[in-house]
């Protein structure tokens, strides 16, 4: 039996429920992991509100990093005692033990702890596909970011500044205006007190940016828009604000002749040999200390609830993960 966190309803963090659940033995294609660290990231919170509905009751949670414990009879890959990392469906991470496919899995090298491994795949794969397939930013550029205290803001930061690009960050409070500055933001706009269209134009003289991305959501989406310059492209990857209201494209599209794209990880690392050559670019990041991880809280696994409402308070202003 392992301990795993459920939800049997949506609804707020009350309905995160501590279980024992049977585990079993993998398939054939299968890995079963000891857990060893769990990422807690913003879009658990949508699978549990219903925001993105699941089949109910289901666990919860999409990124850890662990120990291999059994492997399925045609797994070709990974060897029990291996140190791996995962994040993607099938969804249940918040667990002590749990069977996932092995294609979802990559191996951490050495120097990685499992801490950080967990912290890394969710945000750092989105920061790779963000900033070198969404959209490739280049050295010189500049584009805006919002959300640059966050998990992917504060990876974001760092990556541009290493690769020549300048970063200009939007945070929600004067105390995360430092924070956004230590992971490589040239500028930093608290768009809670400044209205950062204004701030962008100053900075890039009125030209505006080649992209903006954007995982705050419906508060920032028309703002964003007005800091295109024309053919820019918007990439709105998140909701923190709330799910984007309906688009208008003749007015907000077509007006700059602009893209407008939804890009899910899902879709930028199909299988495993790609999962394992980008999270391979992150670690080696990592090792040269070209992005260099805080992680900002540790919970309990059976404090999930805590983490929720935290999460949703703002009080995580970094990396966070729970410990089984």
């Amino acid at each position: 039996m392992s301990k795993s966190i459920i939800i049997k309803k949506n609804g707020g963090p009350e309905v995160l429920e501590i279980a024992e659940v049977k585990i079993g033995s993998p398939g054939p294609h299968e890995i079963k992991i000891k857990n060893l660290a769990i990422g807690l990231n913003y879009i658990d919170t949508y699978h549990r509100s219903g925001l993105y509905p699941l089949t109910l009751p289901s666990g919860i949670g999409l990124e850890g990093a662990g120990k291999v414990i059994e492997i399925g009879s045609n797994v070709k890959i990974f060897n029990i005692g291996d140190d791996i990392a995962y994040a993607s469906t099938p969804i249940g991470a918040y667990a002590e033990e749990r069977i996932i496919p092995e294609k979802i899995a990559v191996k951490i090298p050495e120097g990685i702890t499992h801490k950080i491994a967990a912290t890394l795949m969710t945000k750092g794969l989105t920061t790779n596909y963000l900033l070198s397939k969404t959209y490739n930013v280049k050295a010189g550029e500049t584009v805006l970011f919002h959300a640059a205290a966050g998990g992917v803001g504060q990876i974001f930061g760092q990556w541009a500044n290493s690769i020549g690009a300048k970063a200009i960050g939007t945070v929600g409070s004067d105390e995360k205006i430092k924070i956004a500055q230590e992971n490589g933001y040239q500028h930093v706009i608290n768009y809670s007190k400044e209205n950062f269209v204004d701030e962008v134009m100053k900075i890039t003289n009125n030209k505006g940016v080649p992209a903006v991305f954007d995982g705050v959501g419906k508060k920032t989406f028309k703002g964003s828009i007005e800091c295109l310059m024309p053919k820019g492209i918007l990439v709105s990857f998140g909701n923190a604000s709330g799910p984007l209201d309906p688009v208008n494209v003749p007015k907000d599209i077509q007006s700059k002749s602009l893209f407008l794209t939804r890009p899910t990880i899902g879709h930028y690392f199909t299988n495993q040999e790609e999962l394992q050559e980008g999270a391979d670019t992150i670690f080696e990041k990592i090792k040269f200390g070209k992005v260099k991880i805080r992680i900002y809280k540790e919970y309990k696994l059976t404090d999930a609830k805590k983490a929720h409402e935290d999460l949703e308070a703002r009080k995580i202003t970094g990396p966070a993960i729970l410990i089984p």
